[in-house]
């Protein structure tokens, strides 16, 4: 299946562009990967630019109001989306004041990290090791423990 990531901007600071760099490096052995990292707007243009990259991959927008999985959980979603045909799914990080209501409206889910508030580079981070322990898990691999 193709993960396509789709953020409001690269990482910042030191730590989280190497982690960004190395959970989307590993994430790309068993998915095939796609980043988009879109410039900073308001919520309404950078919902339009996420959209627009999306075409019609299915999108699992990370918001606070969203469901919590376990890594077993999204493991499970991913792989029933590429049982039903699902090629692509476009996972959404959006700006300092969260997505529009309309790519919220539009997407197929929210996914929330959590009930707290996580910096925009830790969330980049988190995503990226959750993504990838969900893979490690499907592929039967001891990463998840």
């Amino acid at each position: 299946m193709r993960l396509h990531l789709i953020t409001v901007g690269a990482p910042k600071l030191a730590y989280a562009r190497a982690g960004w760099a190395e959970y989307t490096g590993r994430l790309g052995h068993y998915h095939k990967l796609k980043v988009t990292q879109l410039a900073g707007s308001t919520p309404v243009k950078e919902g339009e630019a996420m959209l627009k990259a999306a075409g019609r991959a299915p999108i699992i927008a990370l918001d606070p109001r969203g469901q919590q999985w376990s890594s077993e959980e999204l493991s499970a979603y991913i792989e029933r989306q590429g049982v039903q045909g699902t090629g692509e799914l476009a996972f959404c990080i959006g700006g300092p004041d969260g997505h529009s209501d309309g790519l919220r409206a539009a997407a197929r889910a929210l996914w929330s990290l959590g009930r707290l508030t996580l910096p925009h580079d830790l969330a980049m981070v988190v995503m990226g090791e959750a993504l990838y322990r969900s893979a490690t898990i499907s592929a039967g691999e001891p990463y998840h423990r």
